[in-house]
């Protein structure tokens, strides 16, 4: 499995270049886009939605708690 360091050293940028690609938030140059998103299609990057939530402190996950699964209302 592949991090954004490898990305980045693939690439020849900075980790926080290959976010900015990825996220779209800063203006990159092509020429440094197009060697980002070959680096990625090339270590098949899939960005750590783990690291992610605990980076934005929230996770959009919901939870329920019931009582028994063996009751029908609930199956």
């Amino acid at each position: 499995m592949a991090s954004i360091r490898d990305v980045a050293k693939l690439a020849g940028v900075s980790p926080a270049t290959v976010s900015r690609v990825m996220n779209g938030t800063a203006n990159v140059t092509e020429e440094k886009g197009e060697k980002v998103l070959r680096a990625i299609s090339e270590t098949d990057f899939v960005p750590n939605e783990v690291a992610r939530t605990l980076f934005k402190k929230s996770s959009k996950t919901i939870g329920f708690i019931i009582s028994s699964i063996q009751n029908p209302y609930f199956t």
